[in-house]
């Protein structure tokens, strides 16, 4: 009996062809799909250091649809972005075949160039725009273009879309080629709002800068340190609740010869009067600031002139009063000159709050104050002078409202004039020197607001004794 033909035999294994042919295949399958996971890994990763990497934006959405292209194995891709006016336009393009890209470029263009001169079009209308970008492309690219197109999301806004595109017919669009894609957008997406918040670090700094050079400008315009003048000793205080404040302060000599210490008749304007203001303009920060500043040239040049105090706050209002009522901003404002000759300290008010004068003789407080409007409300208001004689252990306290106004820690309470001239009666039988009384009163508005960052005013002290 004729025996059947044997099947031919693998010599190295024992087994036979029709055995070993599903492994190998399946093998180089496994093999070709690893090297597919590896090589979109290896795309990803590079992609993911280049966000780490890349200090400019555009360098890396030049990458973008090169990755695109490559990670979905497609023929290309279009990155669209929206301008600053909400248009679109096409920001990046990759094609793998250099003879085809300027035609598929050119098609690009013409389909985004339509669409921003449909009247209807706006930033608002982002899902409309993207209907109508694909209805575009595909009229403009052929019906034999494979399109799949994802939106790129910057904080839960459309600030443009990513397209893959193929011509292969027998292309599909998978599951994981459309998750790749939406990665790739979602790391466009990162590298936007990275940038953008560059952009704003790059601001913040250098409005920072800004802050700091008006900061320091206007610590060298307070008085560094407290002028010395016959029969009285001073002190005082600035803590801007920013770096820039809105409160002022000064000492200011009422002629040429107290401006020039070696000037030989230096000695005979040492006991001339002084003048001893403060005030406090409405506001905070850099405008305040630069209002305080303008404000001090000009009293200083009104107090030069010799004037009494109400006609010092007058010319001050007139002069100001047009700057002010621009800005929306008005100051308050208490100008006294004391006479070492005679002790008298004679003052103007402008609405501020009125210093204290503690009389060491009977240990009881009096309010320094006249009738007056704010600077900047009225070009035509009018102030009133007043005078006071000091004696011997008197003390009179300067202040702004930052520390009247200071809140609880709950918020619930204000420190209010009522606790400072308690506090104020407390510190002057007790101290000296003037800067302890200064070191006290401030101690006592901390304890209340519990610490010094609840601070949300400026404060300002200044403390005169009389000796």
């Amino acid at each position: 009996m004729p025996q059947p033909p044997s099947r031919p035999t693998d010599t190295n294994h024992g087994a036979t062809t029709a055995d070993v042919t599903p492994v190998v295949a399946l093998k180089e399958l496994v093999a070709r799909l690893h090297r597919e996971q590896n090589k979109i890994q290896d795309l990803l990763s590079s992609l993911g250091f280049a966000l780490r990497s890349f200090n400019n934006l555009n360098q890396f959405l030049e990458l973008i649809p090169l990755m695109a292209t490559r990670v979905t194995d497609a023929d290309g891709s279009a990155l669209f972005l929206y301008k600053s006016n909400g248009q679109v336009r096409l920001e990046q393009l990759h094609w793998q075949d250099s003879r085809q890209r300027k035609n598929i470029r050119k098609a690009l263009e013409t389909a985004t160039n339509q669409i921003t001169q449909i009247p209807t079009i706006t930033p608002s209308t982002t899902t409309v725009t993207t209907s109508i970008l694909d209805e575009y492309m595909h009229h403009h690219l052929g019906p034999g273009m494979q399109i799949f197109g994802t939106a790129i999301l910057v904080k839960h806004n459309e600030r443009g879309w990513l397209y893959v595109l193929s011509r292969d017919p027998e292309y599909t669009w998978t599951e994981t080629r459309q998750k790749l894609v939406r990665l790739v957008a979602d790391q466009t997406a990162v590298a936007i709002e990275n940038d953008e918040l560059g952009v704003e670090l790059r601001k913040k700094e250098r409005l920072d800068q800004e802050l700091e050079i008006g900061a320091e400008i206007q610590r060298r315009l307070l008085p560094r340190q407290c002028p010395t003048i016959p029969g009285i000793r001073i002190a005082a205080t600035c803590k801007p609740a920013n770096r820039v404040g809105g409160d002022y302060y000064d000492f200011i000599p009422t002629n040429h010869n107290q401006i020039q210490p070696h000037a030989k008749d230096n000695a005979a304007g040492a006991n001339d009067p002084w003048g001893l203001v403060i005030g406090d303009v409405m506001g905070k920060g850099v405008p305040a600031g630069l209002i305080m500043t303008m404000m001090r040239g000009m009293l200083r040049g009104e107090v030069l002139h010799g004037h009494q105090p109400r006609r010092i706050l007058q010319n001050l209002n007139r002069v100001m009063y047009a700057d002010l009522e621009n800005s929306n901003r008005f100051i308050t404002l208490f100008y006294s000159e004391y006479d070492p000759k005679t002790r008298i300290l004679s003052f103007s008010n402008a609405a501020h709050n009125p210093p204290l004068w503690w009389h060491a003789a009977t240990q009881t407080v009096t309010r320094l104050d006249t009738l007056g409007m704010l600077i900047g409300l009225d070009a035509n208001s009018q102030y009133e002078d007043a005078q006071v004689q000091l004696e011997s252990g008197d003390v009179v306290m300067y202040y702004t409202d930052g520390l009247t106004d200071a809140a609880s820690a709950d918020g619930s309470h204000r420190f209010d004039e009522e606790n400072l001239i308690k506090a104020f009666c407390e510190s002057c039988p007790i101290y000296d020197d003037p800067q302890d009384i200064v070191e006290y009163l401030f101690e006592k508005v901390r304890q209340f607001i519990g610490s010094d960052k609840n601070n949300t005013d400026d404060m300002t002290l200044v403390v005169l004794k009389v000796t």
